[in-house]
Parts: C-alpha cells; sequence; structure tokens
C-alpha cells in the first residue's frame, strides 16, 4: 500500500520537473524587435538607425549577417505557385485588401508560414502563403492564398507596392537607405543583434 501511494507524488513531482523544464526552455529565448529605419551612420558592424517612430537605435550586426536587398517587380510576377508575403488590411467579407506584397526567392519558401496581426498599419496583417490562384477582377487581382491551417482571399489594388528579395552584400548597407529588419535580438545587456538586414533599393522603403 505504501508503495502505491507513493506513485501520485512521484507522478506529480515528474510533472511539476517537465513543467519547469519547459518553462526555463523558453525563458531562455531571447526577445526578438522587429525594426524600420534609416540607416544613419554604419561604423564597422554597428549601425545608427533612426527607426520609423524617430527612435535613435544602435543595432550590431551579426559576423555572418545575410543581407537581402528589396526590390521593385511587377504584380505579373505574381503566379500560381509563388510563395508570397501580403501586408493587408481585413474587409467586412473576410478577403484582405493587400497594402503590399513581397515575393520570397524560391530558397525561403516556407518561410513564417501563416496568417497573423502585424504592424505596418493600425489592424494590418501579415499572410505569408503559396498561391493557389490568381484572376484579374474588377478591383484589381484577386489572389487565393493557402498555408498549412488554412487559406485567404486578397484583392491586390493597381498600385499596391510588390517586390521581392534580392540576396547582397553590405554595400547595400549605407547612411540613408532604408531599412527593415524582421528579428533583432535584444541581449541581455540591451544591446539589439541582427543576423538579417533587409534593405530598399534605389531609395525605395521596404513597404511590408
Amino acid at each position: 500500500m505504501q508503495k502505491s501511494s507513493s506513485w501520485p507524488r512521484l507522478l506529480a513531482a515528474t510533472l511539476g520537473l517537465a513543467t519547469l523544464v519547459a518553462v526555463e526552455a523558453s525563458a531562455q529565448q531571447p526577445p526578438t524587435v522587429r525594426i524600420r529605419g534609416t540607416i544613419e551612420a554604419v561604423d564597422g558592424p554597428v549601425l545608427s538607425i533612426k527607426s520609423r517612430e524617430g527612435t535613435d537605435m544602435k543595432v550590431k550586426m551579426t559576423d555572418n549577417v545575410a543581407v537581402f536587398a528589396v526590390v521593385k517587380t511587377e504584380l505579373s510576377e505574381i503566379k500560381e505557385g509563388s510563395y508570397i508575403g501580403v501586408t493587408g488590411m481585413p474587409e467586412p467579407d473576410g478577403t484582405q485588401k493587400a497594402v503590399a506584397v513581397h515575393i520570397f526567392p524560391e530558397n525561403q519558401r516556407g518561410a513564417a508560414e501563416g496568417f497573423r496581426p502585424w504592424d505596418q498599419r493600425p489592424n494590418s496583417t501579415m499572410t505569408n502563403a503559396t498561391v493557389a490562384q490568381t484572376v484579374k477582377g474588377t478591383d484589381g487581382q484577386n489572389i487565393l492564398v493557402k498555408y498549412k491551417d488554412g487559406e485567404k482571399k486578397v484583392v491586390v489594388p493597381p498600385d499596391t507596392p510588390v517586390v521581392t528579395f534580392v540576396a547582397s552584400d553590405k554595400s547595400e548597407i549605407k547612411p540613408g537607405a532604408k531599412i527593415i529588419i524582421f528579428g533583432a535580438v535584444k541581449k541581455d545587456d540591451g544591446t539589439l543583434e541582427a543576423n538579417r538586414v533587409n534593405v530598399g533599393r534605389d531609395g525605395i522603403t521596404p513597404p511590408m
């Protein structure tokens, strides 16, 4: 009887330890910060950035930083099977009205797949998904995108900025360039570090 009565306590202790380990593991994931802004200065690996909100920030690039140019492209480049990101605004009928569209290179297919709130403007959303169908409509291009948990109908007005990512190098990183860093890591000492920087080429502001 003594042996069987100890099982609930042992099980509770084991579950408690597992929960503690899970909490500690999640706590070890450093927080990330999305940064939109303009490069003001470059000092070796450290970027001085004026954020979209007007805040002065310093971000250190990692030694192996990946630099991508954000380059204008055409709506006609969005084809069935393309993997795209749609910055959108929800419409009353459940569709998303595109504010901007970015086309991922093939080697980034599947990146951050899904539908989520976004911070491009109040109430905006982001859908990273595969184009299942695209049809010209009265208000622009009607696109059906599918991701692992669902699908969205997107209307892309004719004047919507459409861009793509092109692998580049640090020559893109210079004062005056507009950038977006999707996930700068906030270190324990409060500094920010980035392993990828997306730079608008030819003076464009990354629209996503």
